[in-house]
């Protein structure tokens, strides 16, 4: 049973550590499930990704960077479209998305999800065919879904009664028929922190099952016949690790598109459980493998659609995490090692929340190695903090790193390709750090660095 990702484990136990926390017998050793596919050390004792040693990686683009495992990438959207077959893939744009991103995504045949007129820019921007592109949002602008409208997106996901309105005066403005999916909250509460479970009643995303509103937002968008009614959207949230709370989404949103063909004589022929699939971030995390949700999922699916004597819609699913998650790491350089008084070791790195923020927003945890050697020295129990002006800058809470960890020496962090540079700021003025692509001997940056210039360039004074 792993432990709840917000729960006990992220308890301040000082020089004893979460209690799932264990004193490796080689400080040096990686955990294979928690690093990109290429990741190894090398003769030196450095890490290699790509066939690149990480050393070079600082030498030639600097610390902190983010350091993505093209190969691992390619290799996890091959899984899920194989492993869902006839299924769609969207990737999750919110997760991580850049030019070079989508271009392998149209190479890799997934199609994608954005959330907003930028993430929208940058799809179009890398070539990903309209039609292939899904737009997400609470709040969508009249300007991001004229945008949308304009670019021929294949689904807008309708989220409030306001945006049913705004996108029923711009289909008739432009001479368009949009096609739509309702996203429903279906009161499925997926076992995960507060602030990422989102089909619970009490949140701002999509129209509640149980109090009617989803039937209502139906019946509006067929009687009003002006947006295409592609189906249904649900999304329970993230870091998910098996298929029962999709079960019961699924027999949900299915009660209403039975409920849609007895009152409107309309089998809505599409279908979306939306995404979440969980990545390991610490050996406590038991991630399942695409292959065995995809089975399940598409199972459900059958099933409920037999009971309910409906046609088997087109279904697709969201994996972000997942996909972009595992394919990235990122490089930090130890700045000062402090011991404090035996209560506790703190290694300082050259980035911090402004680089990973979801420690100090979702109490998150992470793995942590020195990147750039091997040690002989017995491991020490630490916690690596960023330079940031905040007591909660905390990159990772608990790790055991080798004692003479020092000044100079390289971190990695795995598991930072979700929703790190995607959620990166400039706090205390900080340029962001750079994307490094590694694949097959060679790197290239796909997001350069932020100068302290970009950050002037914008203070017009």
């Amino acid at each position: 049973m792993r432990a709840h990702e917000a729960g006990t484990l992220h308890a301040d136990l000082g020089m004893n550590g979460p209690s799932w926390l264990r004193t490796p017998d080689d400080v040096n050793t990686l955990v294979p499930m928690l690093w990109p596919k290429t990741v190894r050390r090398g003769t030196s004792g450095a890490l290699e990704v790509g066939g690149v040693d990480v050393n070079e990686i600082r030498n030639q683009h600097g610390t902190p960077a983010y350091v993505f495992d093209e190969e691992d990438f390619r290799a996890r959207c091959r899984t899920f479209k194989e492993a869902f077959g006839g299924a769609e893939v969207y990737y999750a744009g919110k997760a991580f998305i850049a030019t070079a991103i989508v271009r392998i995504l149209v190479e890799e045949g997934l199609s994608l999800d954005v959330c907003t007129g930028g993430e929208l820019a940058i799809a179009l921007r890398g070539g990903m065919p309209p039609e292939r592109i899904g737009l997400h949002g609470n709040n969508k602008s009249v300007a991001e879904l004229t945008a949308a409208v304009e670019a021929g997106v294949g689904r807008i996901i309708v989220d409030s009664f306001d945006e049913i309105e705004r996108l029923t005066r711009i289909a008739i403005n432009t001479g368009t028929r949009p096609k739509v999916m309702v996203r429903v909250t279906v009161g499925v509460e997926a076992h995960t922190h507060e602030f990422i479970a989102t089909a619970h009643e009490d949140q701002k995303f999509g129209f509640s099952l149980s109090g009617g509103a989803a039937a209502e937002a139906v019946d509006k968008i067929l009687a009003d016949d002006v947006l295409e009614l592609r189906g249904l959207h649900s999304h329970i949230g993230s870091q998910i690790f098996d298929a029962s709370g999709f079960e019961v989404a699924a027999r949900r949103l299915l009660s209403l598109q039975a409920r849609v063909y007895e009152v409107h004589g309309r089998e809505l022929p599409e279908l979306d459980l939306g995404g979440g699939f969980g990545i390991a971030y610490t050996t406590q995390d038991e991630p399942a493998d695409p292959r065995d949700l995809a089975a399940d999922l598409l199972r459900i699916v059958k099933q409920e659609c037999a009971a309910l004597h409906l046609s088997v819609p087109h279904l697709s699913v969201e994996p972000g995490r997942a996909i972009v998650g595992p394919a990235m790491f990122t490089l930090y350089e130890v700045g000062t090692v402090k011991d404090v008084d035996g209560i506790r070791t703190y290694v300082s790195v050259d980035g911090g929340m402004s680089d990973n923020i979801r420690t100090a927003l979702y109490d998150a945890a992470y793995s942590a190695t020195v990147a750039g050697r091997v040690s002989a020295e017995p491991p020490i129990l630490a916690r690596v903090v960023g330079k940031h002006c905040e007591s909660g800058d905390i990159v990772v809470k608990d790790e055991f790193l080798p004692a003479d960890v020092k000044a100079g020496d390289l971190i990695a962090v795995p598991g930072t390709g979700a929703y790190c540079r995607s959620m990166a700021s400039n706090y205390n003025h900080v340029p962001r750090p750079p994307v490094v692509a590694v694949v097959d001997g060679e790197s290239r940056v796909i997001v350069r660095r932020e100068t302290v210039d970009d950050l002037l360039r914008l203070d017009v004074g």
